[in-house]
């Protein structure tokens, strides 16, 4: 049979309006943007809210399928246990009249993944950076960055917010505005005015919380309750002064911990003991290539799954660099990539490991990169996303 010109086009643009399923598996993805006039450090957030997101999965190009509108900085995202409810840290400086951002709680569909507002609380403090959940449900802890306080909030059933449960405020002696550790000829100046909670996670098992302050140049660990949603008195570890730990990882194997400072780009190693949540420091290492001189401010650390190669964000030098984890968790600068677009906020890697999803902040664009799962190596696939001040992507977990 002859095809003629217009049945091609008749053919074609009925194939474009398939959904994406028609040509390919799909990953269900979340990107949280800053969507406020006032967005981070002053600047304006060009988001909408939450994006819902299909990715494809031998591509990794993203499609947007709908996008949940919430304008006050949804920054940061993650998931309750079976990715039932998803919560959202709203960085802004004041809710309701008083100083401190929101924590939103979202049920999500499972057949649409759509997402429909359970209810918003404070967050105790202003400018929420982060969020985590309980690994055993329950609780949600939240870092206030502006505010220089974490917060831990109970869950209902649902997964709603109930009540906070215990707020500590950050106090102690804040480290230098130049970063020890910082490149030569560095001016990264970021948060050494006052205490600045950046990042809350609990450790593996749950029995303990890990927070860090950047402006404290600390760590600090403390055990938890979760009878009573309390956090005990906090075990502080130190970072080199001025260098401000900003995210963290801990590696698969539980046994040791990677922190990632913001204003001295390097990245510690620390053995982990999971029984008195004790961190022996190890190693130190730049998140940065050999030479480099200037300024940068890195942003997001993350592991691979199989534990082989940890990845690191550099923003103003805009890359994403990637270290073999050898056997007794040192460190190799493998390599480093351009990230395609200004000042990576965070990145995430998608669950089968096979993608890398870098999330440019000022360049209103998230790039997919491929995964080289031998040597750890990230290639551009020549995709790009637009979304405005994009800051974090999410995945849903089993």
């Amino acid at each position: 049979m002859t095809q003629t010109r217009r049945h091609f086009l008749q053919s074609s643009a009925a194939l474009a309006a398939l959904p994406l399923r028609a040509f390919a598996p799909s990953m269900r993805a979340y990107i949280g943007s800053y969507s406020s006039p006032q967005g981070p450090e002053g600047s304006i957030g060009r988001g909408s809210g939450i994006i819902l997101c299909d990715i494809d999965s031998t591509t990794g190009q993203i499609r947007q399928r709908e996008v949940f509108d919430n304008p006050t900085n949804p920054s940061w995202l993650d998931f309750g246990p079976k990715s039932r409810v998803l919560y959202s840290a709203n960085e802004t400086g004041e809710y309701q009249g008083a100083s401190s951002g929101s924590v939103s709680a979202y049920a999500v569909d499972a057949a649409t993944g759509r997402l429909t507002l359970l209810n918003t609380l404070p967050s105790h403090g202003a400018g929420p950076t982060h969020l985590s959940v309980h690994p055993g449900g329950g609780y949600v802890f939240v870092a206030n960055y502006a505010g220089g306080t974490v917060a831990v909030l109970r869950l209902k059933e649902d997964g709603s917010l109930d009540e906070v449960t215990d707020v500590h405020v950050d106090t102690g002696i804040i480290g230098p505005k130049k970063a020890s550790s910082a490149p030569k000829g560095s001016f990264a100046i970021s948060g050494h005015d006052r205490t600045h909670a950046h990042m809350i996670l609990p450790a593996p098992g749950g029995k303990f919380v890990l927070w860090s302050d950047l402006g404290l140049d600390r760590l600090l660990m403390a055990p938890f309750d979760k009878k009573t949603g309390k956090l005990g008195t906090p075990r502080e570890t130190p970072l080199p002064p001025g260098d401000g730990p900003r995210h963290f990882a801990f590696h698969s194997n539980g046994k040791w911990l990677y922190s990632l400072q913001e204003e001295g780009s390097t990245v510690a190693r620390f053995d982990y003991d999971a029984s008195t949540g004790n961190l022996t420091p190890r190693e130190t290492v730049s998140s940065l290539p050999p030479g480099f001189a200037g300024t940068n401010y890195t942003s997001e650390i993350r592991i691979r799954a199989d534990g082989r190669f940890l990845y690191c964000a550099n923003r103003l030098h805009d890359s994403i660099a990637w270290f073999a984890i050898a056997e007794n968790g040192r460190l190799t600068w493998h390599g480093e990539t351009w990230t395609r677009g200004d000042y990576p906020r965070s990145f995430t890697i998608d669950p089968s490991s096979r993608f890398l999803f870098s999330c440019n902040q000022r360049g209103d664009a998230v790039t997919t990169f491929r995964v080289d799962r031998t040597k750890g190596a990230l290639t551009f696939t020549g995709h790009y996303f637009p979304a405005g001040t994009p800051s974090i992507v999410v995945f849903p977990t089993a």
